[in-house]
């Protein structure tokens, strides 16, 4: 894992984890939460100082091409950094589960989603694991929303936990419940976004040479021709600003 004292710093926010071995090192009877920030999530962190606090009091991962190639020729410490994406590292900790006999849960998402995640992962991993997908709320969440998931996670007591409600309320979830996932036995908690779509194959991934290219965010757009999806990609392109400038925080 790189130094958080050294320059692993980019955009104001500490990219921490670069390479996919750093996903799984964790103290003893800690809880690692991880974060993985595109350049959308950069520009809300920028504007959000809970949400930037949160994501450099745990770690964080490149999940974007873009920001990553421009990081990589900022910062000689990002040379060798990996994009780490919530709908890639999940089957890196599906199959480090596998190996470790340990439990995951997926909270979140479409219904039908999360549930052909779970058995998409079961199938072809042989993990055991479990989901559940809430009604949307806004955060923040009632009492009522926070009961029915915590008591789905109680009952299951996952090791791995991947919270699906999109930044930054699945990173506010874990943060406001994040001494009684500790209390259940969880040791990874990973902010996922839409990954259980991918995993269930809801929504189509890019062909790789689009990901590559960093036009990920463009092939979902013609997918899924929408004005709320348009305002995303220019929202996105704002993290640019804050390549040499500090937080603007709005709330």
């Amino acid at each position: 894992m790189i130094d958080k004292n050294l320059s692993s710093r980019f955009c104001n926010i500490e990219f921490s984890i670069t390479h996919r071995a750093d996903l799984f090192s964790r103290k003893e009877h800690e809880l690692k939460c991880i974060a993985t920030v595109n350049a959308q999530f950069i520009v809300l962190a920028n504007t959000n100082k809970r949400y930037m606090d949160y994501i450099n009091s745990h770690d964080a991962t490149f999940d974007g091409e873009i920001p990553l190639k421009v990081a990589k020729k900022m910062c000689a410490v990002f040379k060798d950094a990996e994009k780490l994406a919530g709908s890639e590292i999940v089957y890196d900790f599906a199959r480090y589960a596998k190996e470790n006999g340990l439990k995951m849960f997926f909270l979140g998402g479409r219904a039908d989603s999360n549930a052909g995640a779970v058995q998409k992962i079961h199938n072809d991993y042989g993990v055991e694991i479990e989901g559940f997908s809430p009604s949307f709320e806004n955060y923040p969440f009632s009492e009522g929303f926070i009961s029915s998931c915590c008591e789905k996670i109680s009952d299951f007591k996952p090791d791995i936990l991947f919270v699906g409600f999109g930044a930054p309320k699945q990173e506010f979830f874990i943060e406001d419940n994040f001494d009684f996932l500790k209390s259940c036995g969880v040791k990874y908690a990973v902010g996922s976004g839409g990954t259980f779509e991918f995993v269930s194959g809801k929504i189509a991934r890019a062909p790789k040479w689009v990901q590559r290219a960093g036009l990920e965010s463009l092939f979902r757009f013609f997918n899924e021709i929408t004005w709320m999806r348009f305002k995303r990609i220019l929202y996105s392109f704002r993290f640019y600003k804050y390549i040499n400038k500090k937080p603007e925080f709005a709330i």
